[in-house]
């Protein structure tokens, strides 16, 4: 996956509550229109172990929304690559063509096959697995959200000579390949703080088998209730920060992270000379679903 990734725009947001902290984001989410963010780093070196072994099916993971099953959807179509997701709820069989996702990744070429949820919960055993195997023939296995040593290897590629004048990177956390990889590939003078979008504090011991560095922290105040949860506050957060930056932010992760860190400035969280990298890392395909499940509750919607 050759994409652009060289000259990354590195976009400071002014802050005037606080004038003696400077924050930087990381435009990751302008690599590729559809496989943007750590989704492309992730992806990166799973494709190419594809196709060294010449796999000519990808199959993998994932929701109703998943930005990884767009991902893998479209980078299956770009690279060649048929495409299956295992998509977690066999309801959703009849609403393909409502849900923005999953019709995105069906537009893309990639088959869909439906699960229900007890089914969806033994995706990682060998004997599921061999079932899909079975069933479909030789396939390249993604894990869900694309987490592996691979992905993690990619990841680590978001810290460039270009980042190594920041004291603080901070990343939306998800499955924990993205702060496993930026804590590996941190310079010694930098701290990586993860923001997760899941409730619970599962995820430490996730992100210790991709890591053995004690660089990083993850910071768990600002899940807004747990995975897929918005509130009101952040919607017009979201909405505020796009009007003053021009930036998009999606309410699953980056506008969480954001939120969190912006939350933790005014707080005065951060030593004055502090400079603060956050990592933009797409998602922005969720924005479409997530308007679609306010509208149908009559809230306020992201622009």
């Amino acid at each position: 996956m050759d994409f652009q990734t060289t000259n990354i725009p590195i976009q400071e947001v002014s802050l005037n509550f606080a004038a003696d902290k400077r924050l930087f984001i990381k435009r990751e989410d302008l690599i590729h229109p559809f496989v943007s963010g750590n989704k492309f780093r992730k992806l990166k070196y799973n494709l190419k172990e594809a196709q060294a072994q010449q796999y000519d099916t990808l199959l993998t993971f994932g929701g109703a929304y998943s930005n990884h099953i767009a991902a893998v959807a479209a980078a299956g179509k770009l690279y060649g690559f048929q495409t299956i997701g295992v998509i977690r709820g066999e309801e959703l069989l009849d609403k393909v063509g409502s849900n923005p996702t999953l019709q995105f990744a069906v537009n893309q070429g990639m088959h869909l096959e439906f699960v229900s949820r007890e089914a969806y919960r033994e995706k990682t055993s060998e004997t599921f697995r061999t079932q899909l195997k079975q069933r479909f023939g030789r396939l390249y296995i993604i894990p869900e959200g694309g987490t592996n040593t691979l992905a993690v290897k990619g990841c680590s590629e978001i810290i460039t000579t270009a980042t190594s004048d920041f004291e603080v990177i901070c990343c939306a956390v998800g499955t924990g390949g993205t702060i496993a990889g930026i804590s590996n590939g941190a310079f010694p003078h930098q701290r990586v703080l993860g923001f997760p979008a899941l409730k619970g504090n599962f995820l430490s011991a996730e992100i210790q088998k991709y890591t053995p560095k004690e660089n990083w922290q993850l910071i768990h105040n600002y899940h807004f209730g747990g995975y897929g949860k918005v509130s009101n506050e952040l919607i017009r957060f979201i909405n505020d920060f796009k009007e003053q930056t021009a930036i998009p932010l999606d309410p699953i992760y980056t506008g969480k992270m954001l939120y969190g860190i912006v939350d933790l400035i005014k707080n005065g969280y951060f030593a004055k000379q502090n400079r603060i990298l956050a990592i933009h890392s797409g998602g922005l395909q969720g924005i479409a679903g997530m308007n679609q499940k306010l509208r149908k509750k009559g809230r306020e919607t992201i622009i």
